[in-house]
């Protein structure tokens, strides 16, 4: 079966750093399969590219909304990238 590939790009923000957040993000990247990265963000915020089969993306996003559970978000904000099929994993990339 073919699965079409996704690849977003998010802006997570509320009470999303110093939580756990990014690596609670890897872990469930991880368990879904799917690859791209997660940093924190000097405004608070933490930003988040992920790439794989659409539903799995959709999962991760979905899981993204709540995030780990001393976490609070507010929002998440997507934008649609083209996939690149580049990375191997997902993990944490340098703060920005």
């Amino acid at each position: 079966m073919l699965r079409w590939m996704r690849r977003v790009r998010a802006i997570v923000s509320g009470r999303v750093q110093g939580v756990s957040y990014r690596a609670s993000t890897v872990a469930e990247a991880r368990r879904l399969g799917v690859t791209g990265w997660v940093r924190n963000l000097a405004d608070g915020n933490v930003e988040l590219e992920a790439e794989g089969p659409d539903d799995l993306v959709a999962e991760l996003l979905a899981w993204c909304r709540q995030g780990p559970p001393s976490a609070r978000v507010a929002q998440v904000v997507v934008d649609e990238r083209v996939p690149t099929a580049g990375e191997t994993a997902f993990g944490v990339q340098r703060d920005a």
